[in-house]
C-alpha cells in the first residue's frame, strides 16, 4: 500500500497507512507542539489522549489530539 501523503506546518511528509498525526509530527521534525505561557515548548506527554499536550489543527479544525487521529492523504496539519 503506498504511504500516505501530508503537510505538517508546511511541509510534506509521508507516512505508512494507519500511523496518526503525532508520528507525521514526529516524521517533520517538530519537537514543540505549541508553547506555554512561560514560552516553554509541549509536546505529546502520553500518546493516549489523557494529557492533551499533543492538540493540533487539522484540515481546519481546532484541538485535535495528534496521537489519536488518523492520518489521511492530504491533511494539512498545523502546530502551533
Amino acid at each position: 500500500m503506498p504511504d500516505l501523503r501530508l503537510t505538517v506546518d508546511g511541509r510534506e511528509v509521508r507516512v505508512p497507512p494507519g500511523s496518526v498525526v503525532a508520528a507525521a509530527v514526529a516524521m517533520a521534525g517538530i519537537d514543540a507542539y505549541r508553547h506555554s505561557v512561560r514560552g516553554e515548548g509541549r509536546a505529546p506527554l502520553c500518546g493516549m489522549g489523557i494529557c492533551f499536550e499533543c492538540r493540533v489543527t487539522v484540515d481546519g479544525r481546532a484541538h485535535r489530539l495528534s496521537c489519536q487521529t488518523p492520518c489521511e492523504d492530504g491533511m494539512t496539519v498545523v502546530t502551533a
